[in-house]
């Protein structure tokens, strides 16, 4: 018989259907909380948009904080294709509920602007320098294409946190001071994953059912306007929104393929 290491750890062994089970200390279970909101949410069932986001409000109320609304769209693409990868920036009509420390690599009047528009912090040299030494307290780096020379040597530091410049995503543009605002005031940049899905966060818990369905459609809308051509059969396959601690709605989007 298997035994735990000396530290506890849980050991993998088979079990007599052949299969393997768990041993050890057991999985924590999900709070009282999420069990009853869960109990609320029917999960095979597609709510119209308006029933879902409104039991989307009811099962994301009572928290400590203002729980932050997720959606994620379910993508007919073949991600292994780079002419079927989705990617890009929007900023949503109604923002999505908080401002986004933003920096910017540039330098002379352009780095002026930045400032001015409400980067955190804005320049070159020192600007690499100062995250080659290890800080990272920023949420997105805008680039003008001048400067990208020197901003390339962070893509090992910026690149796995998803902070690299990009032109593809409206990080790397003429217009640094343009940028640094949308930016900040809560523009998303979002990609799809290994799994041909798309994440993006659409408000707040605290947004009305009205607002939420604005987001919503601004970005599904414009999810449909950058559709690859190479993708073939339904392209908007499902879409479900959720809070930071609440279970997924799924919703009812009708497919315009």
């Amino acid at each position: 018989m298997a035994k735990d290491d000396a530290g506890g750890a849980p050991v993998i062994e088979a079990s007599a259907g052949g299969g393997r089970k768990r041993r050890g200390k057991p999985m924590r279970g999900k709070s009282r909380r999420y069990k009853a909101a869960s109990d609320k949410v029917e999960h095979n069932k597609e709510y119209p948009v308006d029933e879902g986001l409104t039991l989307l409000k009811d099962i994301t109320g009572g928290t400590k904080f203002d729980q932050t609304i997720n959606v994620v769209v379910h993508l007919g693409i073949d991600p292994r294709h780079a002419d079927q990868l989705v990617r890009g920036s929007i900023s949503l009509p109604k923002g999505i509920g908080k401002t986004k420390k933003v920096i910017a690599f540039c330098d002379g009047p352009d780095a002026e602007a930045a400032k001015a528009a409400g980067a955190v912090e804005a320049g070159i040299d020192d600007l690499v320098k100062k995250i080659n030494d290890g800080w990272l307290d920023f949420d997105v780096a805008i680039a003008h294409p001048r400067a990208m020379g020197q901003v390339g040597r962070l893509g090992r530091t910026l690149g796995p946190s998803g902070k690299m410049p990009s032109p593809k995503n409206g990080t790397v543009t003429p217009d640094v001071a343009q940028a640094v605002k949308d930016f900040a005031a809560g523009k998303i940049d979002f990609r799809n994953d290994a799994g041909g899905n798309v994440h993006a966060v659409v408000g707040k818990a605290s947004f009305s059912p009205d607002d939420l369905k604005e987001n919503l459609k601004a970005f599904v809308d414009h999810l449909r306007k950058i559709k690859p051509s190479a993708s073939k059969g339904t392209y908007i396959k499902k879409v479900c929104v959720s809070g930071t601690m609440s279970p997924a709605v799924r919703l009812q989007v009708a497919s315009q393929d």
